[in-house]
């Protein structure tokens, strides 16, 4: 797998976009997809805290992330889990965000959540 550098940590030049695993499929086999990525060289996983299916779910996909890289025994060192964006504060009438902080301090919110449980 090649590789490149993000911040200082070598990652996979590929990786999963979380967003369908969270929106399409059950999570046995979301989880089943991310540890087939790790087994092929993936270091890199994409998730933002909107991946979900409805507002009930928010954050669902950097909890699924979680869930699969503890099962593989990964950690934060050993993968990035990345986003471009963020919701960032209360929905509006017409079902979008407000930002209410800088969209740029979402990625690091997403990271600590997906490894705070671990």
């Amino acid at each position: 797998m090649k590789q490149r550098t993000i911040g200082g940590q070598a990652v996979s030049t590929m990786g999963p976009d979380g967003m369908p695993l969270s929106i399409t499929h059950e999570a046995r086999r979301s989880i089943a997809t991310i540890h087939t990525a790790l087994d092929a060289g993936v270091t890199l996983i994409d998730t933002a805290d909107v991946a979900h299916r409805d507002a009930g779910e928010v954050r669902h996909n950097e909890a699924l992330i979680a869930v699969a890289l503890r099962a593989f025994d990964r950690g934060p060192n050993d993968v990035l889990n990345a986003t471009k964006g963020a919701a960032c504060g209360p929905a509006t009438t017409a079902g979008r965000r407000a930002a209410t902080r800088p969209v740029s301090s979402g990625p690091r919110r997403s990271r600590r959540r997906a490894w705070a449980s671990r």
